[in-house]
């Protein structure tokens, strides 16, 4: 697969494929710019390069409609203050005016599209929206790794159509540390996975146990690890289908030799609720009509002593409902030791990004992912759609 630096750009139509899918406030201004700092620089690298660049994304889910409120417009005004160079804005994905203006474009010129998914097409894989989009450039990158585990026509179709096809410098970069933490990581190996359901990380577990040599378990998903173990655990949110595979996933460590580790105590509370009363308990003193919301402090002391020899860390998941305070303890404690840690750390999901900005630890981390279904998708061991038809 080719990267964006291995082409000649210069005087070319170059169509970026970004993701800009990022949160709004309720005035429609950006409230968190990271994915457009962390894509822009092929934009840059195309523009100084003298290419007639073209930026495509989407944002929000406007389920094929027109969603004024949903305009890349503050995006693309965004990246204009950002890279201190103009960046027009066009108000459509495609068209004959979209033609005209990408016909008037100069060399370093940047022109932004409109939302792709104000078209049902797009998230439709349609070939007829693709080849229009193909019909645009001379060159494709993707850079969007976020949705490159989906087909959908900006970032699959369209490679069908396209003259020259490339990887952007984020799609690279993630690529490239996803495979030195899994595919020869420097061990040990430790995995901390997290969130509310094991149906949702199952794949990733099975793959992950023929890779790591510790797993951490935390979030709501840890509740049917502990009610497996044949505990008790009250009111918690527990997926009672899946307790026998739960177990199959921990004997199938034990078999491997994985280090497999659970909460030994919890915050519990009657409600989840901001102004919620919690208490710490050991996992095995979960009172009738009480529910989990957090780890305790002994099992962040915990996985800090199982972190603490670490060569490589992925983490994937809260270990809480951290987004309130009662309940946040659990993932700030760990993000500060995984911050910690001297070997090196990736994270990927968009509530685990999250955490650690909150625990104001992001800078200390080795990588983190702009992803959370794709990085999802690679821990599981499957390829990403969009990188394959890129690579085709």
């Amino acid at each position: 697969m080719k990267g964006i630096v291995d082409l000649p750009l210069a005087g070319k139509r170059v169509l970026i494929r970004v993701d800009f899918n990022v949160p709004m406030d309720r005035n429609g201004n950006i409230a968190e710019d990271t994915r457009i700092r962390r894509g822009m620089e092929s934009i840059r690298f195309a523009a100084d390069s003298g290419a007639r660049v073209i930026v495509a994304s989407h944002l929000g889910r406007p389920r094929g409609q027109i969603v004024p409120g949903l305009s890349l417009k503050p995006a693309a005004d965004h990246l204009a203050a950002l890279l201190d160079r103009p960046v027009r804005m066009i108000g459509d994905s495609i068209g004959p005016d979209v033609k005209k203006a990408v016909e008037g474009l100069a060399a370093g010129d940047i022109l932004m599209l409109e939302n792709l998914r104000f078209y049902p097409e797009e998230q439709a894989n349609d070939e007829d929206f693709a080849r229009q989009l193909a019909d645009l450039c001379d060159v494709y990158i993707n850079n969007a790794f976020a949705v490159s585990h989906r087909k959908h026509a900006s970032v699959h179709a369209i490679c069908t159509f396209v003259k020259e096809k490339a990887a952007g410098h984020l799609l690279m970069d993630e690529l490239r540390y996803f495979d030195s933490a899994m595919g020869a990581p420097a061990r040990p190996l430790v995995a901390i996975v997290g969130g509310a359901k094991i149906s949702s990380k199952l794949k990733a577990l099975e793959n992950l146990l023929h890779r790591v040599d510790k797993v951490l378990i935390g979030g709501a998903m840890a509740n049917t690890f502990l009610k497996a173990s044949g505990l008790f655990v009250g009111d918690s949110l527990v997926e009672d289908e899946m307790l026998q595979t739960a177990e199959a996933v921990m004997a199938e460590a034990r078999k491997r030799g994985v280090r497999f580790y659970l909460p030994v105590d919890a915050v519990v509370t009657k409600e989840i609720a901001e102004d919620a009363v919690g208490m710490v308990v050991p996992v095995q003193e979960i009172p009738e009509g009480w529910k989990v919301a957090d780890c305790g402090p002994a099992t962040v002391r915990l996985y800090a002593a199982a972190l603490a020899n670490a060569k490589t860390v992925v983490w994937n998941g809260p270990m809480g409902v951290f987004e309130m305070e009662p309940f946040s303890g659990g993932t700030m404690g760990l993000a500060r030791h995984v911050a910690a840690c001297h070997g090196l750390t990736i994270v990927g999901g968009g509530d685990t990004d999250t955490a650690i900005h909150k625990a104001g630890v992001a800078s200390a981390m080795g990588y983190i992912s702009t992803g959370g279904g794709a990085f999802l998708k690679l821990l599981e061991g499957e390829s990403l759609p969009a990188v394959d038809a890129l690579a085709s």
